[in-house]
């Protein structure tokens, strides 16, 4: 039971932690969300896999082409 308790506990804060960053954010919108584009996650330099975009394109991300 205290297992439960500790994993519900866990996850509302994860989630409100998530709410406040959406809130405090202009528009509601997260910064950066090509994660592909990460040196850790793309250490191959390949495109965005959801914008197409290249490494290089990215160092100026612009929210407006993934709308």
């Amino acid at each position: 039971m205290k297992l439960i308790l500790l994993t519900i506990g866990l996850l509302a804060i994860a989630i409100i932690g998530i709410s406040i960053k959406i809130w405090a954010k202009k528009d509601g919108k997260f910064a950066g969300t090509c994660a592909s584009q990460s040196p850790f996650l793309n250490p191959d330099g390949e495109n965005c896999s959801f914008c197409g975009k290249t490494p290089e394109e990215m160092k100026n991300c612009e929210e407006s082409s993934h709308s």
